[in-house]
């Protein structure tokens, strides 16, 4: 027989809550006083304050931990800002990222970093390296690629004027939502978008919004700022933005193609050290003769090293010179990459390692 369930039941139940709450509040505040004292170890070495491979570490330890019910996802978020706020403690993190704020670059900064760093929009790809070269960030944070679109051209040029190198990889999901001050489709006379933004949800645009005209936007973020200051309007924005300008979902998830990402870099002066689960990027020029690409790559192969990605450029240095850019499996620290990648640094006119850093497979479910 089943025992009848009362009003007191739950009131006993939400006081375990309550003394758990409690006991979680007072360890997170032990943990903090640990993360100082660290800080002050490191400050009297003269070690750097921010760790990723540790944070890497830490976050795959919680995952093995975790039995349940409560999902690995939302224990990562939890535990991301946990890492963010402790952080803070001994020195925020300044990182620069393409804006304006309440961008895709913007959303992923904030699930690499947590929202208890210090954040800086600027305005070009340029401006994101410029502000880590000369010390205004300690990251900055670039689009890669993207899924549907292919290479950010522009970044790649980038990696061949500065010496800076990647940190991190970064995969999101690219996810458009039709946003206004109501939520209200039937008040909505126009539309603000980015052209990119525009393009991914056509079909949903074209059979749910006919006849409303469509106006450009410089970004998805502004777009949304355009809608946030007149009810007739709506905006095609990610999540963060619609957020930020306090804007309400006419419709989530407009997008045409639903398995749209783009990978983003974080670039630093530095890379972390091996995690085992790591990718390595290098760019190199070649002599202009037949079969210079083939025994370039050959020693990849024979190292049995799987290459992730090759991409080519023209240098811009001379004409019909290109630099290829390759990703592959493993790092620099590993004995068969490092020897691999001195092989062919002896057939290049030129060879730059980019860095070596964890990968992303966060997508890999």
């Amino acid at each position: 027989m089943k025992r009848k369930h009362s009003v007191k039941d739950i009131e006993r139940l939400r006081e375990k809550i309550d003394a758990i709450d409690s006991e979680l509040v007072e360890m997170l505040n032990r943990r903090a006083e640990i993360v100082i004292e660290i800080a002050n170890i490191k400050k009297a070495l003269n070690l750097k304050f921010y760790s990723p491979e540790r944070e890497r570490a830490i976050l795959n330890r919680i995952v093995k931990l975790n039995k349940g019910p409560f999902p690995n996802d939302a224990l990562k978020f939890i535990f991301r800002e946990i890492l963010s706020a402790t952080l803070s403690l001994e020195q925020p993190l300044k990182v620069a990222y393409l804006g304006p704020e309440g961008t895709f670059t913007h959303l992923a900064a904030i699930r690499h970093f947590g929202s208890s760093a210090n954040y800086m929009p600027v305005e070009s790809i340029k401006a994101t390296f410029d502000a880590v070269e000369n010390t205004k960030a300690d990251f900055g944070l670039v689009p890669i690629e993207n899924s549907n679109e292919g290479v950010v051209s522009y970044t790649l040029d980038m990696f061949m004027d500065y010496d800076l190198k990647i940190a991190a990889e970064i995969m999101l999901e690219i996810s458009h939502n039709l946003v206004s001050k109501s939520g209200d489709r039937e008040k909505i006379k126009k539309i603000y978008s980015h052209p990119q933004a525009t393009a991914q949800c056509r079909i949903w645009l074209e059979r749910n919004m006919p006849g409303i005209p469509i106006f450009e936007a410089t970004s998805t973020s502004r777009a949304a700022e355009i809608a946030s200051k007149d009810e007739d309007s709506a905006a095609i924005a990610s999540e963060l933005a619609a957020k930020i300008y306090d804007l309400n979902f006419v419709e989530k998830h407009i997008e045409d193609n639903k398995k749209n990402y783009t990978r983003f870099l974080v670039i630093s002066k530095d890379f972390p050290s091996r995690t085992g689960n790591d990718k390595t990027s290098i760019l190199f020029s070649l002599r202009d003769r037949p079969g210079a690409l083939y025994e370039s790559l050959q020693p990849f192969k024979e190292a049995n090293i799987n290459l992730n990605k090759i991409e080519s450029r023209p240098s811009k240095r001379r004409a019909w010179e290109y630099i290829f850019f390759i990703d592959m499996e493993g790092h620099i620290e590993d004995q068969k990459v490092t020897e691999a990648i001195e092989k062919t640094k002896e057939i290049c006119l030129y060879l730059k390692h980019l860095g070596s850093y964890p990968a992303d497979k966060s997508l890999e479910r």
